[in-house]
């Protein structure tokens, strides 16, 4: 009888995984909303600055006059003088947070990592085609179907040729 109970504990603990993960996705996302509003919207300096890892890991694939929001984070542009990013899309997977947008012909998209509601990595990526893949062990009948966890939806793309990157996590 004990190992039956045992049994529904680890069954009850494993539903809950889920949920957990999702919540913590939904908080992550959030967080992220959060730093373009302050950013952006409202221009709070202070608040962005107390969201960010003093050790920021910074990444970046584009043309080099595209750092636009190393320019804006680093104080280099002002918030609301350059190239505004208003994400037309947001979606967490795990501590990822990927933000996707375009102003005028440039495409972008952003990969925020969140870990404890600070932001700790941040991916820029300009006028690039990015397909995040989740490259962890996996069984091997599941493997081929869930390894494309998110992929860019420039809206014109059809009409420009973009170089592509993945993006395994």
């Amino acid at each position: 009888m004990k190992h039956i109970s045992s049994s529904i504990e680890i069954s009850e603990m494993e539903a809950g995984v889920p949920e957990r993960h999702e919540k913590e996705e939904m908080q992550n996302k959030a967080t992220v909303e959060a730093l373009y509003r302050a950013l952006f919207g409202q221009g709070q300096t202070d608040t962005v600055a107390n969201m960010l890892a003093g050790d920021l890991e910074w990444w970046f694939h584009g043309p080099p006059q595209c750092q636009h929001m190393m320019r804006v984070l680093t104080g280099e542009t002002a918030h609301n003088n350059g190239f505004r990013f208003e994400p037309r899309s947001v979606t967490a997977i795990g501590e990822c947070v990927i933000a996707e947008g375009w102003e005028g012909k440039a495409y972008w998209v952003h990969v925020w990592t969140v870990k404890n509601g600070h932001i700790t990595q941040f991916r820029e990526y300009f006028n690039t085609w990015l397909v995040v893949r989740d490259l962890r062990s996996q069984r091997w009948e599941n493997r081929l179907d869930n390894m494309t966890l998110w992929q860019s939806q420039p809206r014109d793309l059809y009409r420009r040729s973009l170089p592509g990157l993945v993006l395994a996590i």
